[in-house]
């Protein structure tokens, strides 16, 4: 559904180029479409559940990944949804699925928590849409680039990351988990450093380096929540 689009927007890549067909790209949809299934399957088995919720979480995923891109919904050609679509398929997903397999999705914080932090992976797709405005544009998709233009999307994109991470920050410091706060806290200082002086300036040429530079410590944040959301003891 992307090669008309790809086309015009990264000529390069391997299907609007003919590095690839298109029978061979159907048959890795399908062999790691099942693969992912069959593996997901057996972590379920792996970890006694009774429901095959990380099954069930990787199909939800299949299929949003399906209408990110397919009609009639193509979520992809409207900004707010396709970028939130694209932050939850970076951070709820992976995050339900680890707590499913390591823990329990018995607490509702277990499933809000993810939704709320992918607000900052909304900000994240909006940096992979800088590189593609015209072509976006063109093609009648309304990124958020396209409709708040470059200057106002990369203050949307900066704000989500970082207003979420302080906000989440909060949350954990009003759960008595003080070192995580301040590990989240510790681990934001160097993204806000990179908006700064890589996004900010020209997200347009830098885009590829901001992300190379600031998503290893906005992953680690991720990392460093889910473990302390994950051990806590909400009994107490």
């Amino acid at each position: 559904y992307n090669g008309k689009t790809d086309a015009i927007r990264e000529p390069y890549r391997p299907i609007p180029s003919g590095a690839i067909s298109e029978g061979q790209v159907i048959f890795q949809i399908w062999f790691l479409l099942l693969g992912g299934m069959g593996i997901a399957y057996g972590l379920d088995q792996w970890a006694g559940h009774d429901f095959p919720s990380v099954l069930a979480l990787s199909i939800f995923g299949s299929f949003i990944a399906y209408i990110y891109s397919a009609p009639p919904l193509k979520l992809k050609q409207e900004g707010w949804a396709g970028s939130f679509a694209l932050g939850c398929s970076y951070i709820s997903l992976p995050w339900w699925c680890g707590q499913a397999v390591f823990g329990s999705l018995d607490r509702p914080v277990y499933w809000i928590l993810p939704v709320l932090y992918s607000i900052a992976g909304l900000g994240i797709a909006i940096v992979n849409d800088f590189k593609s405005v015209e072509g976006d544009r063109q093609l009648g998709l309304n990124s958020l680039p396209v409709a708040f233009g470059i200057d106002g999307a990369k203050y949307i994109c900066a704000g989500a990351i970082t207003v979420t991470q302080l906000g989440v920050a909060l949350y954990l410091q009003s759960l008595g988990e003080t070192t995580y706060a301040a590990i989240l806290l510790g681990l934001l200082l160097p993204q806000v450093f990179f908006q700064a002086t890589l996004l900010l300036p020209d997200p347009v040429a830098n885009d590829v380096k901001f992300q190379a530079q600031s998503q290893p410590f906005f992953v680690f944040g991720i990392l460093a929540t889910a473990l302390c959301v994950g051990h806590h003891d909400f009994s107490v």
